[in-house]
């Protein structure tokens, strides 16, 4: 949990005041849904939740919480170098900015009605006060704003972490729910009220259990809201002001970068030279998208290289890697105060450049190694067509298997393959590795039965399974490029199908992957391999046939089943 606390004070504050108000929202909302049952548990809910928001600790947290998540925001957005930003972190501002508009009149016609001349702000009393007018649709559409704000926030806080990733789709369908809850629970008691207002005796009963705000009093509350609006719009040039005049100062003091064989452009200082180049619309190579884990977007720093900071650690790690000549640093790791002349190592070639996505891609996926043993002893002497043949009826055997599974073969490699399984989330990549894997040992066992009744030798193979990161992309010359992976897992993969010739085994299956699936491999009897060209131990399940992962996949209460599938797995070991 420590990684998702990093950052500045105020991005952690940011957070937790965010966090503060989400829960209220969720609370609020649920309980303007239970209207759809009955007003009487309706305005029990709210008397439950006002036990915390009215009392003086809870009412300082709340509002608290509010003022300080919109000042920090305010103050973010003031502090800003630019506007361009992706598409949701757009929305989410503008949802930020909006949102205080609307809240202002609730916030007046509840609370400070309620202070100041003692309404009774039940659910009931606001739901009469706006339903069946525009503030109906106005204050409906807060709720939708307020939702969706807070769960984006919610969502762009916790989407490095596994367990939210796998749980995704259940609670996007659970978030769906609560304003369509809340909306027809408002629906239901507007009506409902609205059949009573328009009987005078009714009317007149409810107004007085509200104490309904007279005239006086509701030109009273319309100047305070009229008032706060001004307020708030005030701060909102004070932002663009802000953002405006640092924007000015910036060009005044900009620094000018010349690109060798390109243009001169002149950039405030802060952003890196990468983000210069992106920003003023040079093109600039860099693979892993700038965040310093490869060397593509390297330049030569032709004049101004005395005046940049030194390399950070892993910067020059990362040049000397490369054997990067002297004078050479990463366009996405300087931050250039003085002017420069740079010469870009890697640049376009004037035709039309490739997108990001197909110069490479991080992702996390399973991948698998397939080789038949002994290949090249069994064919020694047989006609090319022959060998061909055979691969091909070994290909069609055993593909399926794979496809079926939701994988895709990456490449054949003469007699074996790569496979890989792209997934909406790792464990669904893991799980569909291991049933592609199960369906291979499967099918295998048929395609020998097949060659047994030729008279021929049956094929052993081997199998390695591992799941991590890859770098998805198009490898070769441009317009000629096969989209294919790369990276230690797909290392890790090859040797783990390796060590299964080793070992005489058929499948080895990192417990990388096995965790990833949601399997427990405590019981398991795991190896611990020393790969060549994988940095550290790899543990890892040993498989004397890759049918006994059908046991690691059997639901729960097959228990014996499953003890006896896994004696039988590491049999012969």
């Amino acid at each position: 949990m420590s990684t998702l606390w990093r950052g500045s004070w105020i991005t952690r504050t940011r957070i937790a005041s965010g966090l503060v108000l989400f829960v209220y929202a969720l609370f609020h909302f649920l309980n303007i849904g239970l209207g759809l049952f009955s007003p009487e548990l309706m305005e029990a809910a709210q008397g439950w939740r006002q036990v915390v928001t009215r009392n003086p600790l809870g009412a300082l947290v709340l509002y608290a919480a509010l003022l300080t998540h919109a000042g920090l925001a305010l103050w973010k957005l003031a502090n800003r170098r630019t506007l361009r930003m992706p598409v949701w972190e757009a929305v989410q501002i503008a949802l930020g900015i909006v949102i205080p508009l609307l809240l202002i009149v609730h916030i007046v016609f509840t609370r400070v009605a309620h202070s100041e001349y003692g309404v009774n702000d039940r659910m009931g009393y606001l739901i009469g006060l706006i339903f069946g007018g525009r503030d109906a649709w106005w204050q409906s559409l807060l709720l939708l704003m307020v939702w969706a704000h807070g769960c984006m926030g919610l969502h762009f806080w916790l989407r490095s972490e596994t367990w939210w990733r796998r749980s995704l789709p259940a609670l996007a369908g659970l978030a769906a729910l609560v304003p369509f809850f809340a909306l027809v629970g408002f629906l239901t008691e507007g009506r409902r009220l609205s059949a009573l207002l328009a009987d005078p005796d009714s009317r007149a009963a409810l107004r007085d259990g509200w104490n309904f705000p007279d005239y006086d009093a509701f030109m009273a509350l319309i100047a305070t809201q009229k008032t706060t609006e001004w307020i708030y719009w005030g701060l909102l040039l004070a932002v663009a002001a802000a953002y405006l005049g640092r924007k000015v100062i910036r060009r005044s003091r900009a620094v000018r970068v010349r690109y060798v064989d390109g243009p001169e452009i002149a950039s405030p200082p802060g952003p890196t030279l990468l983000e210069m180049s992106r920003a003023n619309g040079v093109p600039h190579t860099a693979l892993c998208g700038g965040r310093g884990r490869c060397t593509t977007c390297r330049v030569l720093i032709e004049d101004g290289a005395d005046l940049l900071h030194p390399p950070s650690e892993a910067e020059a790690k990362s040049l000397a890697a490369v054997g990067a000549p002297e004078g050479t640093r990463l366009a996405c790791q300087i931050r250039p105060m003085q002017p420069l002349t740079v010469f870009r190592v890697f640049r376009p070639d004037g035709r039309r450049n490739r997108a990001h996505a197909s110069s490479g891609q991080e992702r996390r996926m399973a991948v698998l190694f397939l080789d038949i043993r002994g290949f090249t002893a069994r064919t020694t002497g047989q006609l090319p067509y022959d060998v061909v043949f055979l691969l091909n009826r070994f290909f069609d055997a055993i593909v399926p298997a794979i496809t079926a599974a939701g994988g895709t073969v990456d490449k054949y490699l003469g007699d074996g393959l790569l496979a890989l399984f792209e997934a909406p989330d790792e464990t669904a990549s893991a799980r569909a590795a291991l049933k592609a894997a199960a369906g291979i040992g499967r099918a295998l066992a048929t395609f020998n039965q097949g060659l047994a009744s030729e008279g021929a030798p049956a094929i052993r193979i081997g199998i390695g399974l591992h799941l991590g990161e890859v770098v998805q992309g198009e490898i070769g010359a441009a317009g000629n490029a096969p989209r294919t992976i790369i990276g230690e897992t797909v290392n890790a993969a090859s040797r783990l199908e390796a060590m299964t010739k080793e070992m005489g085994l058929e499948a080895l299956v990192s417990a990388a992957l096995l965790t990833a699936a949601g399997l427990d491999t405590a019981p398991l009897a795991m190896t611990e391999l020393e790969l060549r060209g994988v940095s550290g131990p790899v543990w890892a399940l040993p498989l004397k046939r890759a049918t006994g992962i059908d046991a690691l996949l059997a639901p729960p209460g097959q228990a014996d089943e499953i003890g006896g599938s896994l004696r039988q797995m590491h049999a012969g070991r």
